[in-house]
């Protein structure tokens, strides 16, 4: 089995490669590539990568290239985890809708939308070339923004699933104050990517003793922290919402604060500097702790048991997925990317039933799915006319003259990105 990661060089890589080599019986890898522009890195990260599988006893072999073509060549599977213009281009992400009073993130608002501008062009003409090399492997896309660019996949006809670390964090975290593992735990996981609730934690699959309600009650203090959200609103929702939705329950009160502070994309690229100084050490065969700020908390073990699933059906046949709606929402466009929980195995991921949502919910999610309808449109297409549209249908944004300044903003900061400017 052979297996490339486009992105190799990110500094995230080797949480990557320590699933990879932790969980070889489930995802049993021959070969390893690699793939990144960034040279220098990639040999960091590459170097490390072989000395974490050399320790753990991985008989798999890891190369490196710069090349998409030559890496994807004969891969089975295809992750995709880039960031065209790497964390600069984040930094402005994170700082220019500020100016208008809107909240500067990578996956949200304007700033998330400038992201959607940048890689959707370079993932479909990556995934083009994956498919000319092999037209049955399997694309598994964690690049942001996660929504958007896997249903840009989906509609250009690829066989692509897209995946986040919300749920499996979730999990993880309910596991823990339930003393139980984390495969006992279920979660009533609905939305978006990036705009997700939790209805339901349920123990031993969708028929088990809901125990939501417990959680909340003994852990709602440290659950409400964890999110930076008032324990009343998490009381009177009585859901858990993904820490994604303080951008909209907690709008003007986060744009206080980021105009306070650094970017978090500042904190990163700080933060990187130092893990490509670790990686460069020899010595160094294993993830060092600091690579666990970096964020991305258990996307490997999410990454093998999708890939697992999708390559042999040897994975959970029950995942947390980025794929088309078909009707599980029934007030969105079957071709509508939702997160849902969903079966999964060789013939791809089908969303399980979901109970009917509440209008609190709903209407948010229909709102921004029409929003991700636009900036694909814009992605796809250019033409200030859309991004301006794109913008003003955002629930973040909503006015015109915000819409018209960022969507000058987002122009002027993305000029080289953007092949229509």
């Amino acid at each position: 089995m052979k297996l490339a990661v486009v992105g190799g060089g990110s500094t995230y890589t080797p949480e990557l490669i320590d699933g990879f080599s932790r969980l070889r019986d489930t995802l049993p890898i021959e070969e390893l590539v690699l793939v990144d522009p960034a040279a220098d890195r990639l040999e960091l990260v590459g170097g490390l990568a072989r000395r974490i599988f050399a320790k753990q006893g991985h008989p798999g072999r890891i190369t490196t290239t710069s090349d998409v073509d030559a890496g994807v060549a004969g891969a089975d599977a295809v992750l995709l985890q880039l960031r065209v213009g790497g964390q600069a281009a984040r930094n402005q992400d994170e700082t220019w809708p500020l100016e208008c009073g809107c909240v500067g993130q990578e996956t949200t608002g304007a700033g998330g939308l400038a992201k959607a501008l940048r890689t959707v062009p370079v993932v479909l003409d990556i995934a083009e070339r994956v498919r000319r090399a092999n037209p049955d492997a399997w694309i598994i896309d964690f690049t942001n923004p996660v929504g958007i660019v896997t249903r840009a996949l989906l509609q250009a006809g690829h066989k692509a699933v897209g995946l986040c670390n919300v749920a499996i964090g979730f999990q993880r975290r309910f596991a823990k104050l339930l003393d139980v593992a984390p495969s006992e735990v279920y979660l009533e996981h609905v939305g978006l990517n990036h705009l997700t609730w939790e209805r339901g934690v349920r123990l031993g699959g969708p028929d088990g003793a809901d125990l939501l309600p417990r959680l909340l009650a003994e852990h709602g203090d440290s659950l409400a922290a964890d999110l930076r959200l008032p324990r009343a609103v998490l009381d009177r929702l009585g859901v858990v919402p993904s820490y994604y939705l303080r951008y909209f329950y907690a709008h003007d009160e986060v744009v206080r604060e980021l105009r306070t502070k650094p970017s978090r994309a500042a904190e990163v690229a700080e933060m990187e500097k130092q893990l490509l100084e670790m990686y460069g050490d020899p010595a160094l065969d294993e993830k060092p702790e600091l690579l666990s700020k970096r964020g991305g908390a258990f996307y490997s073990e999410a990454a093998v048991d999708l890939a697992a699933s999708l390559l042999r059906g040897g994975g959970s046949p029950v995942q947390v997925v980025n794929t088309y709606n078909n009707g599980t929402l029934p007030f969105l466009a079957d071709d509508a990317v939702i997160e849902v929980q969903a079966r999964v195995d060789t013939t791809g991921a089908v969303p399980l039933p979901v109970a009917a949502l509440d209008p609190l919910y709903a209407g948010l999610i229909a709102n921004v799915t029409a929003y991700e309808d636009l900036a694909l449109e814009a992605a796809l297409h250019g033409g200030r006319d859309r991004v301006f549209k794109a913008l003003l249908s955002h629930p973040l944004i909503g006015q015109y003259e915000y819409a018209e300044a960022l969507t000058d903003q987002l122009i002027a900061h993305n000029r080289e990105h953007l092949a229509w400017v």
